[in-house]
């Protein structure tokens, strides 16, 4: 694929589905992506939400691995204020040594979770406060060069696993800049941010041993299907979906309700997170996705395949990869 594409996979939990299924759907998505010529897949840290399978995100990264062969894994990210640096760097260098080569450590510093369940987690409020001084210690364990004296990762010691600082302000891209790391900016759901952060990341970038130029990744939601209308009857599905999720506390909606929900204000909110989002035929789709990188300054798009059902994202898996064969790099 000449046009640089990676997924973002949530592990979506569908209505009537189990966290087992939702698992096995991982694994479906991440075969079809590297059999269509997707560079990564990634799994994001969430907690206490009920639609999202992906919170052991090293975990599901482990049984993903085992069976693919050898498309790029990774988190997209992991909330470093929840964990050590340690641990992170001790389940992601047995990552690296299971799939050598084929892991990325992408890193956020917000906590994935609301206050209760920072609480459930023994999250301390100001963790993310050291989130700098984090991302350095976790790159020294990676390097051999341990900043805590007689403490070294193992698994972990010397793996050198790329790392990627995300965000979704400037704060992130001011923070890769200075370490020289690449910038995933989370435009899929949080999109005003996006042209001044990548601005400051590619102005103040300093070369280092990981990364010698600027790697822009940029977030956007895509539903390719056979037909515009089946396109758009998707996407409907999906606002009524995350409204139902962000707004509904916890209630199951039936689809009425939940575009009540959105015709009540929720709507406005749900289409300004999903700004960047790729709807449509193929064609529509990869025209818009070109626009999208352009807009972005991205040297690479990561993509949440947004449909509602398995059948559809595999297939939208495939429609996109496809058109996108003949784009240029």
């Amino acid at each position: 694929m000449s046009f640089p594409l990676s997924v973002l996979d949530l592990a979506p939990v569908a209505p009537g589905e189990t966290v087992t299924d939702s698992i096995a759907h991982s694994v479906a998505l991440a075969q079809a992506a590297e059999e269509h010529g997707y560079t990564r897949v990634w799994y994001a840290e969430h907690h206490n939400m009920a639609a999202i399978a992906s919170s052991a995100t090293s975990v599901l990264i482990s049984h993903v691995g085992a069976h693919t062969k050898a498309i790029r894994l990774g988190a997209g990210g992991v909330m470093l204020p929840n964990h050590s640096p340690l641990v992170i760097a001790e389940q992601f260098g047995t990552l690296d040594a299971m799939y050598p080569g084929r892991i990325d450590l992408g890193l956020g510093r917000a906590p994935g979770s609301d206050q209760n369940t920072m609480h459930a987690m023994r999250t301390d409020p100001r963790s993310s406060e050291r989130f700098p001084q984090d991302v350095l210690e976790l790159q020294a364990y990676f390097a051999g060069e341990t900043r805590v004296p007689g403490v070294d990762a193992t698994p972990g010691k010397g793996r050198r696993v790329p790392l990627y600082i995300l965000g979704s302000s400037t704060f992130g891209a001011q923070l890769a800049a200075a370490l020289g790391l690449p910038y995933a900016h989370a435009s899929h759901f949080a999109p005003q941010a996006l042209q001044a952060a990548v601005e400051i990341y590619r102005r103040d970038f300093q070369p280092s041993l990981q990364l010698d130029a600027p790697h822009v990744i940029a977030g956007a939601n895509v539903i390719a299907a056979d037909t515009a209308e089946d396109a758009r009857e998707q996407f409907e599905v999906v606002r009524r979906a995350r409204a139902t999720l962000l707004f509904g506390r916890g209630k199951t909606f039936t689809d009425e309700e939940a575009q009540l929900l959105l015709d009540s204000g929720a709507g406005a909110q749900i289409d300004s997170m999903m700004t960047h989002s790729a709807v449509g035929t193929p064609a529509e789709v990869r025209e818009q996705l070109v626009d999208f990188r352009r807009f972005a300054d991205a040297d690479e798009v990561i993509v949440g395949h947004a449909s509602g059902t398995v059948e559809q994202r595999l297939r939208s898996v495939q429609l996109l990869a496809e058109a996108m064969e003949t784009v240029a790099a």
